[in-house]
This record gives structure tokens, sequence and C-alpha cells, in this order.
């Protein structure tokens, strides 16, 4: 007997139950690769865009080309999205200097708020999803084996109640329950492998733009770059 027809048969065998489990498990099979395939293409479009604006910002011959550059162009990615937030701040405050409580102290510390709150918005936005992911990838094994558990049970009433007691009359709906055990954890690994892969990532990238928080504080604080930084987020 073939996985398809195992798995008719479990459906046509199955009580509303094991018929529910089953239509969860496929949810969130699909809720999974969702999430898979749109942080895989969010993911790849940012690497782009983090590699051009990086390129136009070390080498622009200044600050206000910059400035132009995303005045004309909507930040797009965490990096460009970083350097809009710092240079605003900067501007806002040498303009309007602390007028409100949120801006008093030094423009030094004005921009480090800045900063830390931006990284701490890329930080929230790289985490959508991974909550989902995690929470997929922790249950679907356990609900595909409160679905075999289920199965198993309603076939071994089915069999008591027709009196039939044969290895082959047990072994067929036994083994069609067990289905269940099989597709939960075909749901939950795609799963804890994205999870893990999209950490790691963001892990890389907030690295990477903490790094170029330091750069570009020492860039507009004293309008050098830091040597040996150039070029090298």
């Amino acid at each position: 007997m073939s996985f398809t027809e195992s798995i008719q048969n479990f459906w046509l065998h199955s009580d509303s139950v094991g018929q529910a489990l089953f239509g969860v498990l496929l949810a969130m099979s699909a809720t999974s690769w969702f999430f898979i395939a749109a942080k895989s293409g969010q993911a790849f479009l940012q690497r782009r865009r983090s590699a051009g604006f990086l390129k136009i910002f070390w080498g622009a011959p200044s600050l206000a080309e910059v400035t132009t550059h995303l005045q004309q162009t909507l930040p797009s990615e965490p990096f460009a999205n970083l350097a809009a937030q710092a240079i605003n701040a900067v501007n806002h405050h040498a303009l309007h200097g602390p007028e409100r409580l949120n801006e008093a102290g030094a423009a030094g510390e004005f921009l480090t708020r800045t900063l830390r709150r931006a990284l701490d918005e890329e930080t929230a936005r790289l985490e959508w999803g991974l909550t989902t992911l995690a929470s997929i990838a922790s249950t679907a094994p356990f609900i595909g084996l409160f679905g075999t558990v289920w199965g198993v049970y309603h076939a071994l009433q089915a069999i008591g109640t027709g009196g039939l007691a044969s290895l082959d009359q047990i072994a067929g709906p036994v083994g069609e329950a067990l289905i269940m055990t099989g597709l939960g954890l075909a749901v939950a690994i795609p799963a804890v492998l994205a999870y893990n892969d999209c950490a790691r990532s963001n892990r890389v990238l907030l690295d990477k733009l903490d790094g170029f928080a330091h750069d570009l504080f020492a860039f507009l604080t004293t309008g050098a770059a830091v040597p040996g930084n150039k070029g090298a987020h």
C-alpha cells in the first residue's frame, strides 16, 4: 500500500477528532512554509540592498550626499534605516536643541539613545515570524503523537466492537495511525531548521548593525570614519 493510499484510508476510517488533528497539522505546515519562503525572500533582498547602501555610504564624498540619497530613496533595509535615524537625530538636535525631556543631554547622548532605539526596532522587526516557527517546531510532534494515540485507540475500539483479533486486522489501522506521528515530524523538522537558520542570520546581522552603529556614531561626532572599518560591513 502506498503512502497516499494509507493517508486516504486513515482519513476514511478516522473520526472527527483524528481528521481535525490532521487538518491542524496541514495548516501548521502551510504556515511554516509561508514564513520560510517569506523570510528567505526578505533576507535575500535585504542582503542585496544593504550591500548597495553600504557601498554608497562609505563611498560618498560627504555626509550631505548620503543625506540626499536617503531623502530620495526611503530606507528599505536596516543599515539605511539606522543611518537615516542617526542623521536626523544629529540634525534635529543641532537645530532645536534639547527642547523635550527625551532629547535632554549632549548631542552625543541623544545620538546614542537614537541608535539604541533604532537597533531595538530592527531586532523586533527581524524576529517577525520566529515565534510562530518555534511554536510549530515544538508542538507539531506532540500533535502528531496525540493523533497516533487517538487513531490507535479508535482502531482498537472498532476491532473490539467487531470482535476481530487477527494480526492483519490490527496492524493495518495501527500502521495508518502512525502516519500522524510521521506527519508531525515532517511539519516540525523544516520549522526547526528554518528557525535555527533565521536565528543565526539575525545574530550575524545584529552584530554587523552594532558595529555599523559604532562607526556611525564616531563618524557623526568626529566627522571621520573609523580607520580600518570603512566598508568592512
